[in-house]
């Protein structure tokens, strides 16, 4: 008899599974309303419609107004349209200098290293040992040509939270716009962008139970904005090409729902989190916690297992039937230390010993202690104890 290998999911931070009321939602939309959004007639404005709902939805999860939503391809596009938006069209204005930090995802900090090649000047804000920007380094960054602070709200892979609404009250002294990347704070966490000094914001759906290939960003009525891709007058001109109404209309709908309980899943998230930690610390199983002890996310959960590689322990994991990561999706697979430990001046026993753990759907109590117990064995085995 073949016995069923356990599967449990711990890499929502990478992406999460699409929720069934959203599939609902798309499935009409990719079989009889398949009109275009920009077409006149009746199919065109039942698919212009589901769009204007939809950017609604996303409007009303953050406290915009329905216009200051431009719908994107994901996250990446999101980060990448904000800063190359706002910084062409501040370069008319004579202002060329970007602050940002060494955390950033890397959508940002490698749009950023492509406009060093252009002309553009970066400063990259260290962070502490817990990963958080400070806001008096961000102010000490400020120089007469700057044209953009973007600063990342929640970090993707050690879950760290920063001070935003202080880093944003320091850009409205010197009258400067402001980016955050929210992709993982959505759904967790509060964004009301109607108290929130930002002038920029970055959203993707698969982050919220959504579908892949869509995203948002917010841009705040007044803000000077050039768009990146022409050829089309979708978005308020902002961004050219039609517009992906499946995807839209899921995206919408997922983010409703993320955002309908966000102080319950916000408790529910960080009882998973303490769960684990918890059996750990009950096996005695030694780690090391990675990011802001208080003000982090609650669905994320880096920890160090010194002695035992990443990469020997993910594989391990995942032949137990456990799917977790070794930071950000994005540089998965590779060998090298992720840059956020790098920046926290984490020893590098640590740094090559970090696994991410995230939480999400589907997750119960009993699988995040299952998951503990079967590290902790594993970690045991690999450490030879």
């Amino acid at each position: 008899m073949r016995v069923k290998k356990m599967s449990i999911y711990l890499d929502h931070a990478a992406t999460t599974p699409l929720h069934p009321s959203v599939r609902e939602a798309m499935l009409p939309f990719l079989d009889e309303h398949f009109g275009n959004p920009s077409s006149l007639h009746a199919y065109g404005r039942t698919a212009r419609h589901a769009v204007d709902e939809a950017r609604q939805q996303v409007a009303e999860a953050i406290g915009a107004d329905a216009g200051e939503i431009m719908f994107t391809s994901g996250g990446t596009e999101s980060d990448n349209a904000a800063l190359w938006g706002c910084l062409l069209a501040q370069r008319e204005q004579g202002k060329d200098h970007i602050v940002t930090s060494t955390v950033e995802h890397k959508a940002v900090l490698e749009s950023c290293h492509y406009l060093e090649t252009l002309g553009f000047r970066v400063t990259y804000v260290p962070v502490t040992s817990s990963g958080q920007v400070l806001p008096q380094d961000i102010a000490e960054a400020i120089e007469e040509k700057t044209a953009l602070i973007s600063v990342m709200y929640g970090n993707n892979e050690v879950g760290t939270v920063n001070p935003i609404k202080e880093i944003g009250e320091i850009a409205r002294q010197h009258q400067l716009p402001v980016h955050t990347d929210a992709v993982q704070v959505i759904g967790k966490k509060e964004v009301n962008v109607s108290v929130l000094p930002v002038d920029l914001l970055s959203l993707s759906s698969h982050k919220v139970n959504g579908p892949k290939g869509v995203g948002a960003l917010y841009v705040r009525m007044g803000t000077h904005f050039r768009p990146m891709l022409y050829g089309g007058s979708q978005e308020r001109k902002r961004r050219g090409g039609t517009e992906n109404v499946a995807g839209i209309v899921g995206f919408g709908k997922a983010i409703s729902l993320a955002t309908s309980s966000t102080a319950a899943a916000f408790a529910r998230l960080a009882g998973l989190r303490q769960a684990m930690m918890t059996e750990w610390d009950r096996l005695g199983l030694s780690y090391h916690l990675n990011g802001h002890e208080r003000d982090h996310l609650p669905h994320i959960l880096n920890v160090s297992f010194v002695g035992v590689e990443t990469e020997t322990l993910l594989m391990n994991l995942d032949l137990a039937g456990i799917a977790c990561a070794s930071g950000s999706a994005c540089t998965s697979g590779t060998l090298e230390v992720s840059h956020v430990l790098e920046a926290m001046n984490l020893p590098i026993e640590e740094a090559r010993s970090a696994v991410r753990f995230s939480f999400g759907m589907g997750n119960e109590e009993t699988d995040v202690i299952r998951a503990a117990q079967v590290t902790a064995d594993i970690v045991a085995r690999l450490r030879g104890e």
